[in-house]
């Protein structure tokens, strides 16, 4: 709020930015556990550790068709408690890669990194840590994520006579307040040519512009190998929707979600959907190929999900729950629909994963 004071309005990006990312006050900074009972959202890997087994089983596929390399680096940005990583070595523990594999986590938070390590300890030869990608040496293999872009901080804009930018300003009773005015960067104008359908008076919705840097600094580090992305999102079509209007911002405090992002500041989480067209032609525009676009729930039966689950069912024990929430991986109305995977390559060829081979919708992209 000083800030504004003393230099005018913010862009909400920026102010989303101070909200999550600053290094005493904001969010992710704070230390605390964010995720599962106790925190304010749960994510994949914590409803069951087979989302984990299965990506660990996608991994082993691309180690396979890139020539099963000694040195094979799977690098996750943002790995939250560590709980894939943890599963997905499990998984990959008694197959042939496994001598094969790095695994590097960028965790920036030293609170979180020493929760990571107390949770992989038993892997502390086999996993490295960094604080930055820009710290990450380059390698071959998959740079995986899970629900990470989809906190990146946004631009977010409304459509009056010409498309406007939200700025955050203070009112006189010293409370937030939205404020319009002209887009803040060319890259905005860049963006809305060609590139979205035309948008009624009064639509509103975010631009990710972090998102394509994120994806040159990834490529940059990337020597040949897989992008693996999965999150909240849709293509630009649905992203774009005329019932979709309001945008997709949303927050989270205490598993609860609401769209006010000026309560809680620096206590709730603030996310806004990811448009898997723009990494798609972001990617493209830099040599990475789209290998595969789908929902997650089709990605895990892709991949034997089911078999997994018809183990669970014969074991002979109360299963219910667990197959319960493995269900809520996999299912529409959960996070078998709402959540996305996109894998794009960088190498030579067009290899083929089984994760896309039920449905595989790079067409619509």
């Amino acid at each position: 709020m000083e800030l504004i004071r003393q230099k005018g309005p913010l862009t909400f990006e920026h102010f989303m930015e101070i909200a999550l990312y600053d290094p005493e006050f904001g969010y992710y900074a704070s230390g605390r556990s964010r995720i599962g009972r106790e925190g304010d959202f749960f994510t994949s890997s914590h409803l069951h550790p087979v989302f984990g087994a299965m990506i660990g089983r996608q991994v082993e596929e691309m180690w396979r068709l890139m020539g099963m390399p000694d040195g094979f680096t799977i690098v996750e940005p943002g790995p939250g408690e560590g709980r894939i990583c943890c599963d997905m070595l499990d998984y990959l523990k008694e197959r042939e890669c496994f001598n094969a594999l790095r695994y590097f986590l960028v965790e920036p938070n030293p609170a979180t990194k020493k929760r990571q390590q107390a949770l992989l300890a038993r892997f502390s030869g086999k996993v490295r840590w960094y604080p930055s990608l820009k710290d990450v040496g380059t390698v071959r293999g998959c740079v995986f994520s899970n629900e990470l872009i989809d906190a990146f901080p946004v631009h977010l804009v409304l459509m009056e006579d010409r498309m406007q930018e939200i700025y955050v300003g203070v009112d006189g009773k010293g409370e937030f307040r939205e404020l319009t005015g002209p887009l803040s960067t060319p890259a905005l104008e860049y963006y809305f040519r060609g590139n979205v359908p035309p948008l009624a008076k009064g639509y509103r919705t975010e631009v990710n512009l972090r998102a394509r840097e994120w994806l040159h600094s990834v490529s940059e580090k990337l020597l040949d190998g897989f992008i693996m992305t999965i999150d909240y999102g849709y293509s630009a079509r649905d992203y774009f929707s005329d019932d979709r209007d309001r945008g997709t911002l949303m927050c989270y405090y205490g598993h609860r979600i609401s769209e006010d992002p000026f309560k809680h500041i620096g206590e709730q989480d603030i996310t806004a959907h990811v448009n898997f067209s723009d990494l798609g032609r972001w990617g493209e525009e830099i040599g990475l190929k789209t290998r595969g676009f789908t929902s997650q729930g089709a990605f895990l039966m892709s991949l034997g999900v089911h078999g997994e689950m018809e183990r669970i069912a014969s074991a002979g024990h109360d299963y219910s729950l667990e197959l319960a929430r493995i269900k809520r991986l996999v299912l529409p109305g959960g996070m078998g629909e709402s959540h996305m995977v996109m894998v794009q390559y960088k190498g030579d060829g067009e290899p083929v994963l089984k994760g896309f081979s039920i449905r595989n919708s790079v067409r619509y992209l």
